[in-house]
């Protein structure tokens, strides 16, 4: 018997379930940690402006977990569903001015303006989907790229309802007072947290789904779906809306947060602004899309203190000119990025897992090998010595 067979099915096995739990481990820790962050006192200056406990801190973590939320219901679309769209904004616009119409004009509790904002939302997505999928690549992210371009004036024109131009300011009579305030951002830290916590559930057991690999097929090739009698117009729909629905939740969370919303929650430019968080943290990878949403956020809102600086301000023409604009800052990493880690950071840090992994099992079978190879030539250096 072979040292592989000795060794038995199960051993050769132990690794592959030790690595699929490792994730779920790490992602348990790392919730648990940042529900703990608001009771540290944790300092990194440049990136935080304050100690962790204090509320300008939370607030920028929060924003950071609401983009980072709206990066993982986009990356559901593109990474998943293979689908690109340039409206996916309208959606989480819908999120925020549903709730704040919901409390404004129908004075209605929290809770339930908060499911009346999520049903809005996900019947946008089910008449404007259907529309859009008629078409496919190009045609269908022009085709969302009008639906949100319409919203958008919807948005503008409607100021009685809507407010414009100037937004829309949350009404906080029918919202519990934990939620209200800078006092109690801690609070709103908290319920941001358990939005991304559902909203990476949801996307990973639609990845996991029979629904997730029906969309992951007709992305690769949909005429084959077809002739072998699948439907792949509804799965595709299907995981439309619920990532519609997935970022109007991250909208409502947005609401509460800045305790409003503008115009922008429901432009294109918002959608651009989520593709390139997407992108930056990597497509397909559900961590990837989290981490290039905190990421692009820390860093839209930090450069743009620092571009303000005095620091910024005393260099000559030629460094102060582009460092005083954060959008040319973010620009060039955008490209560093797509230059130089085409898969993103998340399919750079995958890339560089699976080339480890390739090499520490070509040293494991080589081991074996030269184990087995050991005792052959004890047995045959024994039969020569015996003839």
């Amino acid at each position: 018997m072979t040292l592989r067979h000795a060794q038995g099915p199960d051993a050769a096995q132990r690794p592959g379930l030790v690595r699929r739990f490792v994730p779920a481990i790490a992602g348990a820790a790392a919730v648990v940690f940042m529900a703990l962050l608001p009771l540290l006192n944790i300092s990194i200056p440049g990136i935080l402006p304050t100690p962790t406990y204090q509320p300008g801190t939370l607030a920028l973590l929060s924003l950071c977990m609401v983009f980072a939320a709206l990066a993982l219901s986009y990356n559901l679309l593109l990474g998943t569903a293979g689908m690109l769209s340039f409206g996916h904004a309208l959606y989480f616009g819908a999120g925020a001015y549903g709730l704040g119409i919901a409390l404004e004009l129908l004075g209605v509790p929290l809770w339930p303006g908060i499911f009346l904002a999520l049903v809005g939302g996900m019947l946008i997505a089910l008449v404007t989907g259907a529309v859009a999928m008629r078409v496919s690549g190009i045609p269908f992210a022009m085709v969302t790229l009008a639906f949100a371009q319409a919203g958008s004036v919807l948005v503008r024109r409607n100021s009685e309802v809507t407010g414009g131009e100037e937004g829309l300011s949350l009404n906080t009579d029918n919202v519990p007072d934990v939620l209200i305030g800078v006092v109690n951002t801690r609070n709103l830290y908290w319920l941001t947290l358990a939005v991304l916590v559902i909203v990476y559930l949801v996307t990973l057991w639609v990845d996991t789904s029979r629904l997730g690999h029906l969309v992951r097929a007709t992305r690769e090739n949909e005429q084959r779906v077809r002739v072998l009698g699948l439907r792949p117009y509804r799965a595709k729909l299907f995981v439309f809306v619920i990532a519609a629905v997935l970022a109007s939740l991250a909208g409502v969370a947005y609401m509460l947060l800045q305790s409003g919303t503008v115009p922008r929650a429901v432009s294109a430019d918002l959608t651009i602004t989520v593709l390139v968080m997407v992108v930056l943290g990597g497509v397909g990878f559900r961590w990837g899309a989290i981490v290039g949403g905190v990421l692009y956020t820390l860093l839209d809102q930090r450069l743009t203190v620092l571009a303000g600086s005095e620091a910024i301000a005393g260099l000559p023409d030629v460094l102060r000119v582009p460092l005083s604009e954060p959008l040319f800052l973010l620009g060039v990493l955008f490209i560093l990025v797509v230059m130089f880690l085409p898969g993103g950071i998340a399919g750079t840090v995958d890339a560089w897992l699976r080339r480890r992994r390739g090499e520490r099992a070509r040293v494991l079978l080589r081991a074996i090998d030269d184990a087995e190879r050991v005792p052959t030539a004890q047995a045959a250096t024994e039969s020569q010595a015996r003839v």
